[in-house]
């Protein structure tokens, strides 16, 4: 059976909504939700983005112990946010979120580099198609 590019597409559509329904893609909606919700993060993320405007125009003139200090309160504040429980559980969430994405990656590469070396005769163990299997026993008069 031989599959075109846009079966292939279709197939990861419906594994995609498929991702996007289960309870890790919910629980990072319900974090979202909360964190935009949320007004001492709202606060917080104000006043890092107004820090880093101004980090920028302090590296860009050249001040470069005015930027070191302005980096730190801009670290101090992230910190901070980062010890707000619901911060937490938002990023714990986009990395579960993100580690399911990373497995469905790993997967379909891994047997798709299983399918090409069962399907050429080599060596899933070795990690060589049938035409390097071939080759090195010397039957392709490449030695």
């Amino acid at each position: 059976m031989s599959y075109t590019k846009s079966d292939i597409l279709d197939k990861a559509k419906e594994l995609a909504e498929m991702i996007a329904q289960t309870e890790e893609v919910d629980f990072f909606k319900r974090a979202e939700q909360q964190i935009n919700e949320n007004r001492n993060v709202s606060t917080l993320v104000a006043r890092i983005k107004q820090l880093q405007k101004e980090a920028v125009n302090l590296q860009h003139y050249g001040k470069h112990e005015a930027h070191k200090e302005m980096e730190a309160k801009i670290d101090a504040l992230m910190a901070e946010m980062d010890s707000i429980p619901v911060v937490q559980e938002f990023k714990q969430s986009q990395s579960d979120v993100n580690d399911i994405l990373q497995m469905v990656s790993h997967t379909i590469s891994n047997t798709v580099t299983d399918e090409i070396i069962e399907s050429t005769g080599g060596d899933q163990l070795k990690g060589t198609t049938g035409s390097a299997e071939s080759c090195s026993s010397g039957s392709c008069g490449c030695h």
